[in-house]
């Protein structure tokens, strides 16, 4: 397979050397990730299903994307998106912008260390307020939790988690 030209311009090896100490939140996930995803329902039911997720350095190496696919290719995808996420000095925290077109989904939130997680506030495509959260994190698995609420004073509901663990560096 030939690589596209785009594809050799958006990738990147690794940060800048001004850059790397504001990496490491999320640096610790580049390369691949096989995943067992769980979706609760508002009706009680449960959906499960096995996933992959690759992580790489992009644009210069100052922004990590994350491509997400729920079930594992080739099966037919219930979940095809990305994400982008940008360190930002000013507000010493991480943009992160979620697209999924194959649900016309998508979530912009901000992403801070919190303790020995990783929690991403925002809101999303239907108008809730969303946290997503990285837990149990180690070098080669974590624990993904997406909960959303409509509005501050309701309780958060967890939607969907990945138990991730670490296929390729």
């Amino acid at each position: 397979m030939t690589i596209s030209p785009f594809l050799i311009a958006l990738g990147s090896e690794g940060p800048p050397a001004d850059r790397a100490k504001d990496m490491d939140l999320y640096g610790w996930l580049i390369g691949s990730w096989e995943m067992d995803s769980v979706h609760y329902l508002d009706d009680g039911t449960i959906q499960k299903w096995d996933g992959e997720c690759h992580f790489g350095w992009v644009l210069g190496g100052r922004a990590i994307q994350d491509v997400w696919i729920r079930p594992k290719r080739p099966a037919p995808s219930t979940m095809y998106g990305t994400t982008l996420r940008i360190f930002d000095p000013g507000i010493d925290g991480w943009h992160i912008i979620w697209n999924d077109p194959l649900n016309q989904d998508h979530s912009r939130q901000i992403g801070r260390a919190e303790g020995s997680d990783i929690v991403q506030l925002g809101s999303d495509s239907c108008g809730l307020k969303t946290r997503w959260r990285f837990t149990e994190i180690t070098a080669d698995s974590f624990h993904w939790i997406g909960e959303e609420r409509s509005s501050e004073s309701d309780a958060w509901q967890i939607t969907y988690e990945h138990f991730a663990r670490r296929t390729k560096p």
